[in-house]
């Protein structure tokens, strides 16, 4: 049984910054993100830096212990105007702080100006290696440039960076999908995730059922990942995501555990305690409401103790942390899904691959019992 791979602090607070701008759109991709929308980028900026301002303000905002910057593409800024908000950001001593970039915008000045902010720590859209995977997703750029920026992180001294990759697409063959893998590895990333092709309702990939990726392929898919990546020496962190040690994702391990986060730009969501908001969805309308001084919030919601309680369960489950074990006590149904020992129970491959369908099992342990 694997172990949890980092400790989190159930205090320790992430931030979230959502960053909508695209260069162009992805097949699959279903993000509040917008590639007719650049001329609105400075104002933007200006926006957040107020909204950061004014919950620092008023008491809401404290440091954080990681920022992830995610969009949308949040590389699609200039370096100096991402800076600008970092710098808005209170945040604890060796902070992580995460930024998503597309590989052909990585270079070396603008790392140097990430790094100079604070960046710790890079994830790269990679997506695939084959030309023809890549065309069947909607990605644009070649192998090649993520080839070019990991080496551009190494030398500007990232030692934290994360390569993503996604199986399932239609052109893709097993092959393709063995030779990603070893591509990837070849450039010794110290963080991968994969994920698995979903067809989100209103995209281009919906709408075109040729396109649409087979259950049973990806689990095969999902499997050889594994595989490779743990021979490799990576250890699982969550279902989609396997990291060599020392090299987890804090952020991320703030949202599994269940921890406090804030998020900040249109459409980013917020969790505190028991409640949960997000901020409304177009740029534009954040801008003019920011702008006025007024509320940005779009929607709330406060769960009850049993729903905060089967969340934080449900998200630790995806972990190799995973959950006390009168949580999902042993049953046939269970059998080969999850492992017991230690007194928590943990998935298999074959139970990550069925993880949600696990997770409708998992029982709020008795009073006094605890949930973590």
């Amino acid at each position: 049984m694997s172990e949890w791979p980092l400790p989190v602090d159930p205090e320790a607070l992430g931030v979230y910054v959502h960053v909508p701008f695209c260069r162009r759109r992805c097949d699959y991709c279903a993000f509040a993100t917008y590639v007719d929308r650049d001329h609105l980028m400075a104002d933007y900026v200006g926006a957040l830096r107020r909204e950061l301002a004014a919950a620092l303000d008023a008491g809401r905002l404290q440091p954080a212990r990681a920022v992830y910057v995610g969009g949308g593409t949040p590389s699609r800024l200039a370096a100096e105007e991402l800076a600008s908000v970092l710098a808005a950001i209170p945040r604890q001593p060796g902070a992580e702080v995460s930024v998503e970039c597309n590989p052909e915008d990585v270079t070396p000045a603008r790392l140097a100006v990430y790094r100079q902010a604070g960046v710790t720590r890079v994830s790269l859209g990679a997506q695939a290696v084959a030309p023809h995977v890549l065309a069947s997703l909607g990605r644009h750029h070649r192998f090649e440039e993520v080839v070019a920026a990991a080496e551009a992180l190494r030398e500007a001294g990232l030692a934290s960076w994360n390569l993503d990759l996604i199986f399932g697409a239609a052109a893709e063959t097993d092959r393709d999908w063995v030779r990603a893998l070893e591509a990837a590895l070849e450039l010794e990333p110290p963080h991968v995730s994969a994920y698995a092709l979903t067809v989100e309702p209103g995209t281009p990939l919906a709408a075109d059922p040729t396109r649409h990726p087979d259950d049973d392929v990806q689990a095969r898919r999902y499997r050889v990942a594994d595989a490779i990546l743990s021979a490799a020496g990576y250890r699982w962190e969550e279902i989609s995501n396997w990291a060599m040690p020392g090299h987890h994702c804090l952020y991320n391990n703030i949202t599994w555990w269940g921890g406090d986060y804030l998020g900040f730009g249109a459409a980013a969501h917020s969790h505190r305690g028991r409640a949960r908001w997000w901020n409304v969805r177009r740029p534009e309308r954040y801008i003019a409401l920011v702008g006025a001084g007024a509320p940005v919030v779009a929607g709330s919601e406060t769960l009850t103790e049993a729903q905060r309680a089967f969340e934080t369960l449900s998200l630790s489950l995806r972990t190799p942390r995973g959950v006390p074990a009168a949580a999902l006590p042993p049953s046939e149904e269970l059998a080969g899904l999850v492992e017991w020992a230690d007194g928590r129970a943990v998935l298999t491959v074959a139970g990550r691959l069925l993880a949600s369908d696990v997770s409708l099992r998992v029982q709020i342990p008795g009073s006094g019992a605890p949930v973590r």
